[in-house]
C-alpha cells in the first residue's frame, strides 16, 4: 500500500518520525541553546541564489546545462584555509572549463563545501584495541581523534560549522568577485601541478589547446558585440551538503519576505543520502517541505517503484528544476540496476517527471586494500560513467551531470588512472578522514574522460 504524505508540514515536523543516523547528544540543553543560536544568525544563503540554481537546474533537465557537483567527502574545520578552499575551486573551475568545451553547454557549477561537515556511519561506535568510543560522525558532530571527550557529540559544533561554512562562502565569493574565475586571467587558470605531475604530453597538450580555443572564442564574440567580457567571464558557483543533521538544517529554515514556502538558507543544494531517504523517515518528511532544488542519492537496490513514490512525495507539484536523482550503483551493479529506474521514470503513466540524472561514479566503487586502507579504483569510477553514459543513450534520457569526491591537493586515496597511484603508493598522502577523493590529477582526468564519452556523435 503507497505511503501517505501528511498534509501538515513545518520546519520542525520531521521530529515527528524515525531519524536514521540522527546524533544522541547527552546535554538537552546544550542542543537547545545551539539551536536558538543558529535561529538568531543570518542566512548562509539568499533566496534569489536559490531560485537562480532552481531556474539553472531546469535548464540542464532539457539537456541545455550539465551540473558539474563536488567537493571534500566530509569537510573539516581545520582545512578552513585559504589555500585549502582556493585549490578546490580551482580544479572545479578546470573542470567544468574540460566539459564547457567537450559538451558545448554552459556548466552549473556546485561545490561540495561550505557546509559538508556531517557523515553518516555504518555503526554508532568504532573499536580500537579493545576500547570502543562513538564513531566520527563529522566535525559537525564530534571530532576524529580517538578519544574520549573528542567522540562525545558536541551539540556547539553545529554553531562552529555554521562560522566556518560563513567564512569559506565569504572567501569564495571574494575569489570570484577578483577575477580568479575570470578565464582572461592565464595566471589562474593555468595548471602548473602538470610540469611535475607525470601526466602525459596528451593530456597537458589538450588542456592547453583547449584553453586556447575557449579565448580566441571569446575574443571573438566580443569583437562581434554578441556579448560583453563581464557577461562571458563572470562565474556563478553554488554550494551544497548532505542534509544530515536535522538540527542545523532546520535552524536555518525559514520563511522569506515576499516568498511563499521555506528555504534552508544553510546551503543552495541539499541533498538527502542513500541511507536516510525512507519514504516514512525524518530526512524525506524535512526535505519534502523546502523550497531549495534538492539531490536524492539512489543505489542499486532501489526499486522502480520506490523511485517513482519517492519522486511524487518530494515533488508532488513536478516541478522544474525541483529534483536531482544521484545514481551511485557500482561499476558491476549499474548496467543491471540503472535502466529499470530510467525506464519506469521516463514511462511513468502520469505527466513526465521532471527530474535531472546524475551520476555518482565514486560511492559504489569504495573497497579495502591489501594493507586495509579504503580505496577506490579509478579504472572503476570511469567505467562507472562510461556505463551511465551508454545506460542513458539507450534509454534516451539525459545524462545531465557529475557528482564527485575530490580535492584539489596530491593526495593519493584512489589507485589506477593515468596517474598511476598504486596500493603502495596509497600511505605517502592518505589525508581523508572519511572516504577516498580523487586528486587533482585524477580529477582533470575524469573531466576530459565524460567530455569524450557524453559528447553528441555529430560533434566526436
Amino acid at each position: 500500500m503507497p505511503w501517505k504524505t501528511p498534509a501538515v508540514w513545518s520546519p520542525e515536523s520531521w521530529k515527528d518520525r524515525l531519524a536514521a543516523h540522527q546524533v544522541v547528544y547527552h546535554d538537552r540543553a546544550a542542543v537547545d541553546a545551539a539551536v536558538a543560536k543558529l535561529r538568531s544568525l543570518p542566512p548562509l544563503v539568499t533566496s534569489g541564489e536559490i531560485e537562480r540554481l532552481r531556474s539553472l537546474i531546469a535548464e540542464a533537465q532539457r539537456g541545455e546545462r550539465f551540473l558539474l557537483q563536488g567537493g571534500d567527502c566530509a569537510e573539516t574545520l581545520a582545512d578552513c584555509r585559504a589555500d585549502s578552499i582556493a585549490s578546490k575551486l580551482k580544479i572545479l573551475l578546470q573542470m567544468s572549463l574540460v566539459l564547457v568545451h567537450g559538451l558545448r553547454k554552459p556548466v552549473i557549477r556546485v561545490g561540495r563545501f561550505a557546509g559538508q561537515y556531517a557523515k553518516p556511519r555504518s555503526s554508532q561506535t568504532e573499536t580500537r584495541h579493545g576500547v570502543t568510543l562513538p564513531s566520527y560522525f563529522g566535525d559537525l558532530v564530534n571530532s576524529a581523534d580517538f578519544e574520549e571527550e573528542a567522540r562525545r557529540p558536541n551539540p556547539h559544533l553545529m554553531v562552529r560549522g555554521y562560522q566556518h561554512a560563513a567564512m569559506t562562502l565569504n572567501f569564495i565569493r571574494s575569489l570570484i568577485d577578483g577575477g580568479f574565475a575570470d578565464l582572461h586571467h592565464p595566471e589562474y587558470w593555468d595548471l602548473r601541478f602538470m610540469e611535475h605531475a607525470g601526466l602525459s604530453n596528451e593530456l597537458r597538450e589538450q588542456y592547453q589547446r583547449m584553453t586556447r580555443e575557449l579565448g580566441e572564442a571569446l575574443r571573438l564574440t566580443e569583437i562581434l558585440g554578441e556579448a560583453s567580457i563581464d557577461d562571458l567571464t563572470r562565474i556563478e558557483f553554488f554550494t551544497s551538503h548532505e542534509g544530515l543533521n536535522l538540527q542545523y538544517e532546520s535552524a536555518q529554515t525559514r520563511p522569506v519576505p515576499r516568498k511563499s514556502g521555506y528555504f534552508n538558507l544553510t546551503t543552495h543544494l541539499p541533498w538527502i543520502g542513500e541511507r536516510t531517504r525512507a519514504l516514512d523517515g525524518a530526512h524525506v518528511e524535512y526535505f519534502r517541505g523546502i523550497r531549495n532544488p534538492i539531490g536524492v542519492k539512489i543505489g542499486p537496490a532501489c526499486r522502480p517503484s520506490e523511485l517513482l513514490e519517492l519522486i511524487d512525495v518530494l515533488n508532488p507539484d513536478n516541478e522544474p528544476g525541483r529534483l536531482i536523482l544521484i545514481h551511485r550503483m557500482g561499476a558491476a551493479k549499474i548496467m543491471e540496476a540503472l535502466p529499470p529506474l530510467l525506464g519506469a521514470v521516463r514511462e511513468a503513466p502520469t505527466l513526465k517527471r521532471h527530474v535531472l540524472w546524475v551520476c555518482d561514479p565514486m560511492h559504489g566503487n569504495s573497497q579495502n586494500a591489501g594493507n586495509g586502507v579504503k580505496t577506490r579504483n579509478m579504472n572503476e569510477i570511469l567505467a562507472e560513467m562510461e556505463s551511465a553514459a551508454e545506460a542513458h543513450r539507450q534509454a534516451g534520457t539525459i545524462f545531465g551531470g557529475l557528482h564527485l569526491e575530490l580535492t584539489g591537493e596530491d593526495v593519493t586515496e584512489c589507485v589506477g588512472g593515468a596517474a598511476g597511484i598504486s596500493e603502495a603508493d596509497l600511505t605517502i598522502n592518505y589525508a581523508s578522514l572519511c572516504d577516498p577523493r580523487l586528486n587533482y590529477q585524477q580529477a582533470l582526468e575524469m573531466a576530459f574522460a565524460a567530455a569524450r564519452a557524453l559528447r553528441s556523435p555529430s560533434a566526436r
